[in-house]
């Protein structure tokens, strides 16, 4: 079957992949669709260290082909939506109800694939792998979904959204009338602006330096769009409730801290480099202000896929005015390309 294959050094598009059989409390899938986050691209370019080689992709939509033992909530036929949190679901975090936090989720990639010609056995990048026309996934991964939702959009309720809309809904919990800005308004940013929309705040600030994004940023929910964050203060003349950084530049970290109000909130979403430092005044945290980190949107997907489901049939929630281009796996060098280029909002592969 193929996919899309890193090696430590180069990408590329194989067609001789394997995958296993599911096995108790696992779940195949045939991978109809996935987003190509950057997330993806920044283990290519090294900010996120992952073990190779491995099978690329953690934003998918597909159909269940078999269940192992155990799986009761999906049977072949189904749609699903596919999360990367392999939570145990019986830890005390997972008991809590945060299954971001599950120790067994994290740094603990297996190798369900192979090679047909030389047998050599691959990772599973996010424990999902989307990237590749089957996976195996633990069967909490895989989130049903109402066969009217168009795959190509379904994907990225599995990344894009669960962090975007999440970070707004659960963990900064952004209420009725309070003040936004959001830095970056790539796929992440995109879904934050529509998240804040939802949460039914009053002003809602995209800041984005390419201006060929504002149109689709309001479209989403931005009340305002700026160029640059020096003009946020025009706006917001006393700061903001909420800043969330979309980027991930240690200078865009300063500024989203320096433009919060009192009680305000900073919320960081950009992935940077492992080793970078991101520095701001202690004294000015004093007024009750927050640093907040933030991972996968603080979301638990089974209630959270389902609920954007229906947001999204009530028309609330917008999934495929997300998807700008779409391409055959074959094409992931094309769609690499457009999405580090910033010229697609996001890009689905297909197969």
């Amino acid at each position: 079957m193929r996919g899309v294959v890193y090696d430590g050094k180069h990408v590329q598009v194989v067609d001789d992949l394997v995958v296993r059989e599911p096995g108790p409390g696992e779940v195949l899938v045939g991978v109809r669709a996935a987003g190509l986050c950057h997330s993806d691209l920044a283990v290519l370019d090294g900010t996120i260290p992952f073990p190779a080689p491995v099978v690329l992709g953690h934003e998918g939509a597909g159909v269940v082909e078999a269940v192992g033992p155990g799986v009761v909530h999906v049977v072949p036929g189904d749609h699903v939506a596919l999360s990367t949190l392999a939570n145990c679901g019986t830890c005390a975090d997972c008991d809590r109800g945060r299954p971001t936090m599950c120790r067994k989720a994290i740094g603990m990639p297996k190798q369900p694939f192979s090679r047909s010609g030389t047998g050599q056995a691959l990772y599973q990048f996010a424990s999902n792998s989307s990237f590749a026309e089957r996976t195996v996934v633990k069967a909490v991964q895989a989130v049903k979904i109402p066969e009217d939702l168009p795959l190509t959009s379904a994907a990225l309720m599995g990344c894009g959204v669960l962090t975007g809309v999440g970070a707004v809904l659960n963990r900064a919990k952004v209420d009725r009338g309070d003040t936004v800005v959001v830095i970056g308004t790539g796929g992440i940013g995109l879904n934050v602006l529509q998240g804040a929309r939802i949460a039914g705040a009053l002003t809602i600030v995209a800041v984005d330096t390419n201006p060929a994004k504002e149109d689709v940023a309001r479209r989403f929910g931005a009340t305002h769009f700026l160029a640059s964050a020096d003009g946020v203060r025009e706006v917001l003349p006393t700061g903001a409730d909420h800043v969330f950084e979309c980027v991930g530049h240690v200078g865009l970290v300063r500024q989203a801290i320096d433009l919060l109000d009192r009680h305000g909130q900073a919320v960081l979403l950009g992935m940077t480099a492992p080793t970078a430092e991101a520095s701001f005044p202690p004294a000015a945290m004093f007024l009750d202000k927050s640093i907040l980190g933030c991972r996968y949107g603080s979301s638990r997907p089974q209630r959270d896929i389902a609920l954007y489901a229906e947001l999204y049939r009530e028309g609330r929630l917008l999934l495929d005015e997300l998807v700008t281009e779409t391409y055959p796996v074959e094409d992931f060098a094309k769609a690499a390309e457009d999405a580090e280029a910033g010229r697609v909002a996001r890009g689905v592969l297909t197969f």
